[in-house]
């Protein structure tokens, strides 16, 4: 297997408010509505979509039950501190939940998380340290 990723596709509680958080709230395109699942614009990276909690638990085999950290952490790279205040706030104001306001981190860079409706978390970040840094935008 190669250290790649087809897509992303996140089980949601409730397809119309992912899809208002993702569009509206952070201004995403939408390329495919299924009605049971929705895929964005990706630019050339990765595609991201959602589907339903219990059918995409179902479809692999689990149970769409839990709480707490899933261990998951997407992470979205940018190439100034401001971006990444502006996309806080953006997240802020669409229902995200702030668990990290963005501020200077340990290790040199500059960055914060958030929560979506549905707790998947993302880590924005920027760092003038890396020349060859994997940047969302």
């Amino acid at each position: 297997m190669k250290a790649h990723v087809s897509s992303i596709l996140l089980g949601v509680r409730d397809l119309d408010r992912a899809k208002r958080f993702y569009t509206e709230g952070l201004g995403w395109k939408i390329k495919n509505d299924y009605g049971i699942s929705v895929f964005f614009e990706s630019d050339g990276a990765s595609p991201v979509g959602f589907y339903g909690r219990d059918g995409l638990a179902d479809q692999v085999g689990t149970s769409s039950e839990g709480s707490g950290f899933s261990g998951l952490v997407l992470t979205y790279v940018v190439r100034s501190e401001a971006r990444v205040d502006e996309i806080i706030a953006e997240a802020e104001k669409a229902g995200a939940t702030i668990l990290k306001p963005a501020a200077a981190l340990a290790w040199g860079g500059y960055g914060g998380s958030f929560a979506d409706p549905d707790g998947y978390i993302w880590s924005l970040g920027y760092s003038a340290q890396g020349k060859d840094q994997p940047y969302a935008e």
